[in-house]
């Protein structure tokens, strides 16, 4: 399999889709000048009709790719920066999350909503959300939160081709990220179905996202120490595959789990209480969290580093249940 980057497994998924049915398009801010590189090639390939650029008005295209998706279209959506949906909040609440509820059944919302998360480098309060956890409690979404190119593509692939609303959330420190990805229309993920990332017996870590990679690092240095620690990466919130964490504390008995979000209501917060209810009979320590206090990141790097989890976090967590 070749090796590629996130942004480029983004790319790919999208290609592949816009070749594969003639009901997708792609619109968003500023996918003519391809500031990201998402759109390498696909102006050229499919022209404007399906690659549409939109005004700076986020209420106003989410609304239309809802409407369109009602029809029979199947929108993507780049609304570029997490923070921007904010602006779309009552498209995406009263509208795209309700509708197929609210009209029992009769329509179909077959649309992805496209954000990057970009923490981590010094783009202020503003620009620098986490904000998946708030869409977990909106009944009618679906969320992917990949970690990998490989899961990054297979799940945006299947994301395109659901009947229901996908928001993806693609985090912005994993995108020169590279890894194997298969070519062709058959790299389909299914949603609901987490992976392990790394098996082990004394502890688990359940990691969200960009926190994924640091997970890793920090059970490869607790390995040298003759620790065995298993990473579970959920890809989807909602769907979520809680048998394979609660299979995963079950054996290990000791669980961290590791979100960027904050912490108050975050997906750490859920997934935490769904392993005290399903699974406290195999603990043998408590449940501990690692995620961003409950304050806007700033924008000098120092102070927004020591917020974010970081592998020495993670490691300092397991350290507190395994000693």
């Amino acid at each position: 399999m070749p090796r590629i980057s996130f942004i480029e497994s983004i790319r790919q998924a999208q290609y592949e889709e816009l070749a594969r049915d003639p009901s997708v398009f792609l619109m968003g801010e500023d996918l003519v000048a391809n500031v990201f590189g998402t759109t390498t090639g696909l102006i050229e390939e499919f022209g404007t009709d399906r690659i549409r650029d939109t005004p700076l008005s986020e209420n106003g295209f989410v609304g239309a790719a809802a409407g369109a998706s009602m029809v029979g279209a199947r929108p993507i959506v780049d609304l570029t920066i997490t923070s921007f949906v904010y602006v779309a909040m009552d498209q995406v609440c009263s509208i795209i999350a309700k509708s197929k509820y609210i009209y029992g059944g009769q329509v179909k919302l077959p649309l992805v909503l496209r954000m990057c998360m970009f923490y981590g480098n010094s783009n202020a309060a503003q620009h620098s959300d986490r904000n998946y956890p708030m869409f977990m409690g909106m009944p009618g979404l679906k969320i992917i939160i990949p970690s990998t190119p490989y899961d990054m593509k297979g799940l945006l692939k299947t994301a395109i081709r659901d009947d229901d609303p996908v928001m993806s959330f693609e985090d912005g420190t994993l995108w020169s990220q590279k890894g194997e990805v298969p070519d062709g229309d058959d790299h389909l993920i299914p949603m609901g179905v987490a992976d392990i990332k790394r098996e082990g017996t004394d502890a688990t870590v359940v990691a969200v996202a960009g926190a994924v990679p640091l997970a890793l690092k920090a059970a490869e240095e607790l390995s040298e120490e003759g620790f065995s620690i298993e990473v579970v990466d959920p890809r989807t919130l909602v769907p979520l595959d809680r048998d394979t964490i609660i299979n995963s504390v079950s054996k290990t008995g000791r669980v961290v789990v590791v979100d960027p979000a904050h912490q108050s209501c975050s997906a750490a917060s859920e997934i935490s209480a769904i392993i005290a209810e399903e699974a406290f009979e195999s603990l043998k320590a408590p449940i501990l969290r690692v995620t961003t206090p409950d304050t806007h990141l700033p924008f000098f790097p120092n102070g927004e580093k020591a917020l974010l989890p970081s592998k020495d976090r993670i490691v300092s967590a397991l350290k507190r249940l395994l000693n």
